[in-house]
């Protein structure tokens, strides 16, 4: 496993290179280019905003564009990156066929493009933190360190799907379901605090607040990116260390598959 992977260090000429091209055939024959990155979840926030501050006026959240935004712009990455993750190696059956490189540069540079988006639509976080007066503290700056936890999440989620819908093409359908149910399940437009702490399931007392943490790690991600810049407060590092734990533990898997089945991917394409 280090031999592949100082290998796709060899080949990173060849990831910037794809990852290039998917930025460029995302926004190809768009007349604002680049900027949706910015205006989408732009848009997204207003609405959530008119939805849930609006027509639903009960809401207390405070600063509830700021609330939203320091969820839905890591979800953004995460659903962004897993669906084009699943046609990255099925997309790429011209180049496998014909050239040889390590083919774990296909689902990396997907991952690699959705983070420059990513980062991009940042901006957009901090300036609506500028307008409702959301003052960045000292804990702002563990964000790279958040960043880098989902993006070795993702890589994991990443690679095994790629895997996955090379043998069993129904991958794709099956998570456009599934990414929606997880978008529900996962607090980007409602805190946390909301779900019971306690319910008893046949006959079975379970704290659903905890489950939400321990069984879902995209909430457990969002949650750190709002505690260091909604409330600027320090993450508890415990509650951290196990997020990486569980991140690491989907790297090792996703990338484990898909070294293992890699050597046939021709064959199957």
């Amino acid at each position: 496993m280090v031999a592949r992977l100082r290998e796709v260090v060899t080949y990173r000429e060849l990831v910037r290179n794809l990852a290039a091209r998917d930025l460029k055939v995302r926004y190809k024959n768009s007349l604002l280019g680049f900027l949706w990155s910015l205006l989408n979840p732009l848009m997204m926030m207003v609405i959530f905003t008119i939805v849930f501050t609006i027509m639903l006026p009960n809401n207390t959240i405070d600063r509830f564009p700021v609330f939203v935004l320091c969820a839905l712009l890591p979800w953004n990455f995460f659903s962004s990156s897993v669906m084009t993750s699943v046609y990255s190696v099925v997309g790429n059956a011209h180049l496998i066929k014909k050239v040889y490189f390590p083919r774990e540069v296909l689902p990396l540079s997907t991952v690699l493009a959705n983070l420059v988006n990513f980062l991009l639509a940042l901006a957009v976080l901090f300036g609506m933190m500028f307008v409702f007066r959301t003052p960045l503290t000292v804990w702002a700056l563990l964000l790279p360190m958040i960043i880098l936890i989902q993006v070795i999440l993702t890589l994991g989620v990443a690679f095994f799907l790629s895997t996955l819908n090379v043998f069993y093409r129904d991958t794709a359908a099956i998570m456009d379901v599934a990414m929606l149910a997880w978008f529900f399940l996962t607090p980007v437009f409602y805190p946390i605090t909301i779900l019971p702490h306690y319910r008893t399931i046949f006959g079975v007392a379970l704290d659903i607040q905890r489950l939400a943490y321990i069984l879902n790690p995209m909430a457990s991600l969002i949650a750190s990116y709002r505690v260091i810049l909604y409330h600027g407060a320090p993450p508890a590092f415990d509650f951290l260390a196990r997020t990486v734990v569980t991140a690491l533990a989907f790297l090792a898997l996703g990338y484990l598959v898909f070294v293992r089945y890699s050597r046939v991917f021709a064959e199957q394409l």
